[in-house]
């Protein structure tokens, strides 16, 4: 593939890049000499699970693996134990040594469910390799690198210094730290999410400090949560976890809102610009038919065809027009020991006990608003009495359901 090729590929769905003009001629020289360019993604192991918005990046990283060059994956159990400052309004809580390690267990191998883990195409590294060895002589001339002025202009701390929140000195350190990786594994290109602009651009100045030849730089658009309003994260709990089995992957694609579509169908698909259109555009296709085939292919993507094919038939099971349909399987909910078949237990009792309620107050207003149902019929006293039987299937909205077990 010639440079221009190449371009039109690796720019597909980038924010911006710093930049392209760079990146044809790393390209170029690369395609020259034979020796494929050292593309870096650092992830900070900060929860266990990867969601959706990492592979967007991820994917990127993929693309250029399949052109024939390294990926570096930088595991920064160092910088995870700051916390990356990015967008956040306060600061991080400092997670342990051994938060991080139980975290970063997970990443390579949901990592592996987009890029290519083979030895040849991916190197490894985990940044307390280059970080913990530093004395405080080498913290405070790695420091020296940078002005108050520089880093001011970050605009997280810049936001938060003018709402009267505090910014800590170990949160600064998290850029240089990130900068610091790439002058180790000497990064020719770094990928990130646009609220890692800051970073990896700060990458370029300690590579030029080191005399290496700057990183090119590029960043993604961040994946829109399911609520379709934030950025997805687990903290927020609008996420779609690589790991979530294929019917929850599904419905939880099916529940995004229609207009954040075309973000999914951009970021997660190879679905050709003109077709997106045409999937997204409600003169053309109905949004439910769009969300279908755009869930379609990201279970296919994270499980299998027939994983998705299945999922697909269990949610119209389930919320098809006119239906009533259960899944086919469903956890168990043991009543209280006390209680024997055909006895009365107070509904909001019986919610509590389900976990579809905190507290009682809390279940009689999901009662009074007809959110829960003993065999498909809604409830409607807050202060009533249902009389249980096995078998019964005790559910909350559409999607938690419950199979009444009397011991």
């Amino acid at each position: 593939m010639d440079v221009a090729d190449q371009i039109k590929l690796l720019m597909r769905g980038v924010d911006r890049a710093y930049s392209e003009d760079e990146l044809a001629k790393k390209l170029a020289r690369a395609g020259e000499r034979g020796v494929p360019l050292r593309v870096k993604l650092g992830m900070d192991p900060t929860a266990p699970d990867l969601t959706l918005g990492h592979t967007v990046v991820l994917q990127k990283l993929r693309d250029f693996q399949d052109l024939g060059h390294k990926a570096i994956l930088i595991i920064g159990d160092y910088t995870a134990m700051i916390g990356d400052p990015s967008g956040k309004s306060k600061t991080r809580p400092v997670l342990t040594g051994e938060q991080v390690d139980a975290n970063a267990k997970t990443y390579l191998e949901q990592a592996g469910k987009v890029i290519d883990t083979s030895p040849d195409k991916l190197e490894i590294h985990r940044n307390s390799e280059w970080l913990s060895p530093m004395s405080f002589a080498d913290v405070i001339q790695m420091a020296g690198k940078v002005t108050v002025a520089r880093m001011m202009e970050r605009d997280t701390f810049d936001k938060r210094m003018k709402a009267g929140a505090e910014v800590f000195i170990h949160e600064l350190f998290y850029p240089m730290m990130q900068a610091r990786d790439s002058v180790e594994i000497k990064a020719d290109v770094e990928l990130g999410g646009t609220d890692q602009t800051f970073n990896n651009l700060m990458g370029r100045d300690f590579q030029r400090n080191a005399n290496q030849a700057p990183q090119v730089v590029m960043v993604m658009p961040l994946l829109v949560g399911t609520d379709g309003k934030e950025k997805m994260s687990k903290s927020m709990g609008n996420y779609i976890a690589v790991t979530d089995p294929a019917p929850t992957m599904f419905a939880k694609v099916m529940s995004i809102p229609d207009e954040r579509m075309a973000n999914y169908y951009e970021l997660l698909t190879t679905v050709e610009p003109a077709k997106i259109e045409e999937l997204t555009d409600s003169a053309k296709t109905h949004p439910r038919d769009g969300k279908v085939e755009l869930g379609r292919i990201i279970v296919t993507r994270f499980h299998d065809e027939a994983a998705a094919t299945l999922a697909v038939e269990e949610f119209f099971r389930i919320h098809g027009a006119g239906k009533s349909g259960l899944p086919d399987e469903m956890d168990e909910l043991c009543v209280p020991a006390d209680l024997r078949e055909g006895d009365s237990i107070g509904a909001a009792d019986l919610a509590v006990c389900a976990g579809f309620a905190k507290s009682k107050g809390e279940a009689r207003r999901l009662i009074a608003d007809k959110g829960l149902r003993l065999d498909g019929e809604p409830l409607t006293d807050p202060q009533g009495q249902v009389a249980i039987r096995t078998g019964q299937v005790f559910q909350r909205g559409k999607r938690k359901f419950f199979r009444l077990r009397v011991d």
